[in-house]
């Protein structure tokens, strides 16, 4: 048997119209009765001959229906009724945290998690294991729910991809721990895993997990090599002037390689 989520998922989806959706009406051969027109915040819409109209709520071919049988009553013969929907405003979602593109997104037809983390340009290095969603009903306490990312990602498990509605709320946590790789001339050359906090990780705290410099280290010309945009970026950094109190530590990002010259004297 299917999951509830799966089993979501597989159901016809036709968009509802809401709030502050724009729609084009046309009637075909009375241009008098063309008109484009926002959803107001009640679910309104305001027509020549007919007043206001409850669009929200309702799918497009719901609405065409409606508005060609309240014609077709006082007005016209089998009307035609076609409507556009210009702007998507009323179905939207909200996705933070460790996401390239975080903000709000245009929910357009049935979305499901997978699909909504790829339009905000996929998970940044920083992402956690999980993804939190939370979920807000009209009557009664709203709910959170939470995937890991394994399921989702390389397990593939369907399960896990559960559909997205209209106002909920996407948070990918970012880790809690930086990996950094310091080499050189360090004691304890290698991968070093810090833990975040209200401090930045950096360049000297890298070190120091690292067991520090040894005897040996030119601490003039330390470098740091970053990735950016798939390019590789190198920064030299005078740890002597951080430690003189000359220039202030430098901050360290996910996945930085830290080398430790050998002196030259």
């Amino acid at each position: 048997t299917k999951s509830q989520s799966s089993a979501a998922t597989d159901q016809a989806y036709e968009y509802q119209i809401g709030a502050k959706d724009l729609l084009e009406i046309a009637v075909f051969e009375v241009p008098e009765l063309n008109i484009t027109v926002r959803v107001s915040e009640n679910g309104m819409i305001t027509l020549p001959l007919l007043g206001d109209v409850q669009a929200a709520g309702q799918n497009r071919a719901e609405l065409e229906k409606k508005i060609a049988a309240m014609l077709e009553k006082n007005y016209l013969r089998n009307a035609q009724v076609t409507i556009f929907i210009k702007e998507f405003q009323s179905k939207k979602v909200s996705i933070m945290g460790a996401v390239k593109n975080p903000g709000m997104l245009d929910l357009i037809g049935r979305q499901s998690l997978l699909q909504v983390i790829s339009m905000a340009g996929g998970l940044s290095e920083q992402a956690s294991d999980s993804v939190v969603i939370f979920r807000q009903f009209k009557s009664g306490p709203g709910l959170s729910l939470t995937v890991k990312l394994d399921e989702l990602l390389v397990r593939a498990n369907p399960k896990y991809n559960i559909p997205i509605y209209a106002g909920d709320i996407i948070n990918v946590p970012g880790s809690q721990f930086l990996d950094i790789y310091v080499f050189g001339q360090v004691k304890n050359p290698g991968a070093v895993r810090m833990k975040k906090g209200t401090d930045e990780v950096t360049l000297l705290r890298a070190i120091a997990q690292a067991g520090g410099f040894t005897d040996r280290a030119r601490r003039g010309k330390v470098l740091i090599t970053r990735s950016e945009d798939g390019r590789e970026k190198k920064i030299y950094v005078d740890v002597k002037d951080i430690l003189g109190g000359w220039r202030k530590d430098f901050a360290l990002q996910a996945f930085d390689v830290v080398f430790v010259p050998e002196s030259i004297l």
